[in-house]
């Protein structure tokens, strides 16, 4: 079936509805539309369609869905927040059929063995999971085909482009201090090592989201008529009949106020991420019994973990003036210089580019670099690192352009440095304030909240670190003043500082005015990178989980949640992976619970 944006009044019931098409919802439906063409499915999304939209199909666009009023996102915001500055955080998700695999980075990174296991529920075990894993990918990068597919949907790949001066400079640099390239660092082992990255690219140069991937073709092979797609349309609540079974739910087009409802006759599945699940919850009287009574909400089932444990990595990013020729980074097009509709015309390559080729995973190589932290510091890394060297400290990656406010530089040839904390200790809340959906939601993402300041001395060590190795690549021109921290210690480190002099190869030093100067800049910069998750975690409901390892809602029947919000710990890499992921074994759990079939 095609997708719609108007309600069919003949649409009145179906077998199953699943409440947001993004990243998992996509995957979900395809693989039950694939499963059992009788199978009446409707995909509700609050996105607009993102079929051959070019700021989705080529990657080098994906930056302006970061800008205000951007038509494929939407953006939380929390309160001030005296950890931060006094500044109010704000947080992005993809609002679009295909959810974040329509609009992030399109970077392809793995989780850690470790953190698969760290979930501690029945079947989601990193063994338990490497099929699925390899199920989503058709993978032509570097590695062991043991670990990679080989005949998945979603192709890996390097997009036909790279950016081979700055890569091999920066890789120089890292070895430098003691940070090897490796072959593969999406292996679940590898925690301390770069690595020449892939993406979520076709070797022709095309993003491959989810909704491209598998739901389009699907929708359009004239096969599965079973398969319905409502976009633009909001879910506001799920409704259950006396034995508190989901049997129906209701939805709101964005183009009005009229609520309608449709009935599901087997399931309803809710799958609008980390930012939108425990919204939906609450508001069918699902959740915390005080955030519903103070929200004017019947108590339908009490689950009281629903919208707590909120988790995002916690980014920085610092960018550098470079010599680098124009076609090796981004600035050209995202200056203006470049025509874009020109680009697409001329099919150029540069299109497939993300201007990310290089991503690192890394631990502190001495035990000075820890105990330099603090003793709260050393004691959080002996009781969680210590002993799991699978799990890296810091993620990290270059991005070959400038980020940011384009008004704190001059037209040249940029790159930028982004650290991302893998696993926050500190952890926020998204809960309703109403029952309608125009009522704003109460929301803290919590950043640099956790006790002793552990967050904050990850991003503190990653810093410095990030810092000499910029400083000892052959491309350093200087920092970007104003983007970066200034220090009256260290005069003669902002632009053209070494212009034509020999790359830096020893440390910086800094005194405590320094650190203080750093800090400060923390608090005021740290911010989202899109990775969201937890707010429904699976896990007892003892322990404020909120659904079980079958992906059930507790206290309730015939509801599942299956997207980003039910990891109930972070993972060391960017999770659009793990989403897909999610949706595979979710999809699979469905199946075999309506008796369509068996495994992966």
């Amino acid at each position: 079936m095609a997708i719609f944006t108007r309600v069919r009044e003949n649409l009145e019931e179906v077998d199953i509805i699943i409440a947001g098409g993004g990243t998992a919802g996509c995957i979900v439906a395809s693989r039950l539309a694939e499963a059992d063409p009788d199978l009446c499915i409707l995909v509700i999304e609050a996105g607009r369609n993102n079929y051959n939209d070019p700021s989705i199909l080529f990657p080098a666009f994906y930056l302006q869905h970061l800008l205000p009023g951007g038509k494929f996102t939407k953006f939380l915001h929390g309160s001030k927040a005296k950890e931060l500055g006094d500044r109010v955080p704000v947080v992005a998700t993809g609002c679009a059929l295909g959810g974040g695999s329509s609009i992030n980075a399109a970077m392809y990174v793995r989780g850690q063995k470790t953190d698969f296991n760290s979930w501690k529920a029945k079947g989601w075990s990193a063994d338990d999971l490497l099929p699925y894993l390899k199920k989503v990918e058709s993978y032509h990068g570097r590695g062991d085909s043991e670990t990679h597919g080989v005949s998945g949907p979603v192709q890996v790949s390097d997009g036909g482009y790279r950016g081979s001066i700055a890569v091999d400079d920066i890789i120089g640099a890292l070895r430098e201090i003691d940070i090897p390239e490796v072959a593969d660092l999406q292996d679940l082992e590898n925690s301390h090592g770069v690595e020449r990255c892939n993406r979520f690219v076709s070797l022709a140069g095309t993003r491959q989201d989810v909704a491209h991937t598998y739901l389009h073709p699907l929708l359009q092979d004239g096969k599965h008529n079973n398969l319905h797609v409502l976009v633009e349309a909001q879910v506001l609540r799920v409704l259950f009949n006396d034995e508190k079974r989901a049997c129906a739910v209701e939805y709101v087009p964005n183009s009005g106020n009229k609520i309608y409802k449709v009935r599901a006759r087997k399931m309803v599945i809710v799958s609008s991420g980390a930012c939108g699940s425990p919204l939906v919850l609450e508001r069918s009287g699902v959740g915390d019994p005080e955030v519903l009574k103070r929200a004017g909400v019947q108590v339908v089932a009490e689950v009281p973990g629903v919208g707590w444990n909120f988790q995002d990595h916690q980014m920085t990013y610092y960018p550098y003036k470079t010599n680098l020729p124009p076609h090796e980074t981004l600035d050209r097009i995202l200056s203006g210089k470049e025509d874009p509709r020109a680009l697409i015309e001329a099919k150029d390559k540069v299109l497939g580019w993300n201007s990310i080729d290089v991503s690192v995973k890394m631990r502190p190589g001495t035990e000075m670099e820890i105990d330099a932290l603090g003793p709260e510091f050393r004691a959080a890394w002996d009781r969680d690192y210590a002993s799991n060297p699978n799990k890296p400290l810091m993620l990290m990656f270059m991005h070959s352009c400038l980020l940011g406010d384009p008004t704190v530089a001059p037209p040249g040839q940029y790159v930028t440095m982004v650290n991302y904390t893998p696993y926050p200790y500190s952890r926020g809340h998204l809960h309703i304030t109403g029952p309608h959906l125009k009522d704003s939601p109460n929301f803290d993402p919590g950043f640099f909240t956790d006790i002793n300041d552990i967050d904050l001395k990850m991003q503190f060590w990653a810093f410095k670190k990030q810092r000499e190795i910029m400083r000892r690549t052959h491309m350093y021109r200087g920092e970007v003043v104003g983007a970066n921290p200034i220090f009256p210690s260290q005069p003669g480190t902002g632009f053209g500082s070494t212009q034509d002099g020999p790359k830096e190869t020893s440390d910086l030093t800094y005194g405590p005015e320094d650190d203080a100067i750093i800090e400060k800049w923390l608090r005021e910069h740290v911010g989202t990178i899109w990775h969201s998750l937890g707010t429904c975690k699976m896990a007892p409901q003892e322990e404020l989980g909120v659904v079980n390892s079958e992906l059930n809602v507790y206290g309730v029947r015939g509801l599942k949640v299956i997207d980003l919000s039910i990891p109930p710990l972070h993972l060391g890499a960017n999770t659009n992976n793990t989403a897909m992921v999610i949706g595979e074994k979710g999809a699979d759990i469905v199946i075999q619970e309506l008796g369509l079939g068996k495994g992966p």
